[in-house]
């Protein structure tokens, strides 16, 4: 026993012996792992390195420029006038028409016309006022989330404040000493839930380091709407359409960055009551802010998914070196589709048109479930075996009219994109594009001259050459 025993000790050794060579035999291989690259996927060294992962690697944009304005893909800004010393915003809380998809316009409620609320971009050290007319069909108010402010500002129905009457104002004044993503949002939890939000963001006196190049701004939310209706249903308790800036993939607008630039997403969940893991493709971010503002550089948490909470707003930063077309969305499974629901009709039914399902319905409908069958090669039959709670009769793919395509098709955006790129696109889910600079400039500049695919296979040739 006691020679077995030394056999197995002396195998474990030498088995021990062998990972840790395996792990020091190759200096030169793991020196390449210390570098960090903004052109190439690449490490960055140990996580004490400031460059790992790209941590602390700058965007090309100079510290002494001020911080970068934000871009807020498919939403407007609200202008400002200066009267009295103060930056003088107007919101008008409105019902509000929004096209989730191409042709599918929802009954929401929002400001100036939009729904989420157009964004409100300020600098720190700011004396704002906001100036708040209702024009809803009931009473409201409007709380500055996150914002340290005066009390009577607050915007609390019965506790601060009282309800602004229909057709009347209230006018909000303070000063912005915070700096970060905040916003505003009925204090109604009703009226939440019909949309009305929007950002306030709060630019630093001093741009952060390392600088960003970009820095865009996405507001995620639920809703309810039955087959056959247009109008969001606030009081249920699932959620079955999706939208980001209002829209809902594919009718949401990439995101367009330069390779080696460095990146910011704000991201806002204002779903009702559920949670977004978020996911990047093809990278790995930083977690950089809250809704409480910046994060100190060594709290930062490298991810590349992050549960964002309800009413809560998270900083992504990221190095983009990696060029292509990368998916950013929610991974929950229903948030990665478009208006998921328990369909009726003819929509249970293969792809058939609503004619022939009609003339197909028989005069005595069998409540059992009948299990369809198939031909197979040598004429036998063999049952199609349904897996329980699992929607087969859905139709699959993405079928759209022309008109719709159209819409999707012509921006300029997605110009380029590989054909098909929609069809992976839905619900909660928009594409951030890292491109060289050559090709962004014929993105932006809609070349019309790009072909559908082009801009991908020859970013994808480019990356193969390397």
């Amino acid at each position: 026993m006691s020679n077995r025993r030394e056999f197995f000790k002396a195998g474990a050794a030498v088995a021990a012996g062998g990972i840790l060579t395996a792990g020091l035999s190759a200096p030169a291989e793991a020196k390449s792992f210390g570098t960090y690259s903004r052109w190439k996927r690449s490490h960055g060294g140990p996580p004490e390195s400031p460059e790992y992962l790209g941590k602390l690697v700058s965007g090309f944009r100079k510290p002494s420029l001020p911080p970068v304005p934000v871009q807020t893909p498919d939403t407007k800004k609200l202008p400002w006038t200066m009267e009295d010393g103060r930056k003088t915003f107007r919101l008008s809380c409105e019902v509000v028409k929004q096209e989730f998809l191409p042709g599918a316009w929802m009954n929401v409620w929002g400001f100036n016309g939009s729904m989420p609320g157009p964004v409100i971009e300020a600098n720190q050290g700011d004396r704002v006022r906001i100036i708040v007319t209702n024009n809803l069909p009931e009473p409201t108010s409007m709380h500055w989330h996150g914002l340290e402010i005066v009390v009577d500002m607050d915007g609390v129905p019965g506790m601060t404040q009282d309800l602004i009457p229909p057709g009347g104002q209230f006018v909000y004044e303070f000063d912005l000493h915070q700096a970060g993503s905040f916003f505003y949002h009925s204090h109604l939890a009703m009226q939440e839930a019909m949309g009305m939000v929007g950002w306030l963001i709060i630019h630093p006196a001093t741009a952060y380091t390392p600088t960003v190049d970009r820095d865009f701004a996405l507001i995620f939310q639920n809703f309810f709407i039955e087959p056959s209706s247009m109008t969001a249903d606030s009081r249920r308790m699932d959620w079955n359409w999706h939208t980001i800036n209002g829209r809902s993939g594919p009718y949401t607008t990439p995101l367009l960055v330069k390779h080696g630039e460095r990146v910011r997403v704000r991201l806002l969940d204002f779903s009702p009551m559920q949670h977004h893991p978020i996911h990047l493709h093809g990278h790995t971010y930083w977690l950089t802010g809250t809704e409480a503002g910046r994060i100190p550089q060594s709290a930062w948490i490298p991810r590349n998914t992050t549960l964002v909470g309800v009413a809560m707003a998270n900083d992504f930063e990221f190095v983009a070196n990696n060029p292509g077309d990368w998916i950013f969305h929610c991974h929950m499974v229903h948030h990665m589709m478009n208006h998921m629901t328990y369909p009726a009709g003819p929509a249970m039914r293969p792809n058939q048109a609503v004619e022939e399902y009609q003339a197909s319905i028989p005069d005595t409908v069998d409540q059992e479930l009948v299990i369809e069958t198939k031909e197979t090669g040598d004429a036998d039959t063999l049952p199609t075996h349904l897996t329980p709670g699992y929607p087969q009769k859905m139709p699959g793919g993405m079928s759209m009219p022309p008109e719709v395509m159209k819409k999707i098709m012509g921006r300029k955006e997605v110009a380029g994109m590989r054909k098909g790129w929609h069809m992976a696109v839905k619900g909660l889910m928009t594409a951030i594009r890292v491109l060289p600079h050559d090709l962004y400039d014929r993105v932006v500049q809609g070349d019309p001259s790009i072909r559908p695919g082009d801009i991908y296979e020859e970013t994808v040739r480019r990356v193969r050459a390397e």
